[in-house]
């Protein structure tokens, strides 16, 4: 899988992107936030309010229910409004 994570959620986390093999027992977007917070404190802050985080898996706007498999591309950021 390939992560993305943009603004605040990069800053948090310490980098604009990683390859991972999908972990073990991660089926959605929702057990990836999961999995994701429980690595560290940068993580745990960037997924602490997951309500706070949008996801694409592909480049399609997705919710945390959306399955997630091998070769994904899944990107994290927050909030967008416009102005």
């Amino acid at each position: 899988m390939k992560l993305l994570y943009f603004a605040w959620v990069r800053e948090r986390v310490g980098g604009a992107s990683e390859d991972i093999p999908r972990p073990d027992g991660v089926a959605t977007v929702g057990d990836l936030v999961a999995w994701l917070a429980a690595r560290g404190d940068g993580y745990a802050e960037a997924f602490e309010e997951s309500s706070m985080v949008r996801a694409a898996v592909n480049q399609e706007h997705v919710d945390l229910s959306h399955p997630v498999a091998d070769g994904d591309e899944v990107a994290f950021f927050p909030p967008v409004t416009g102005g």
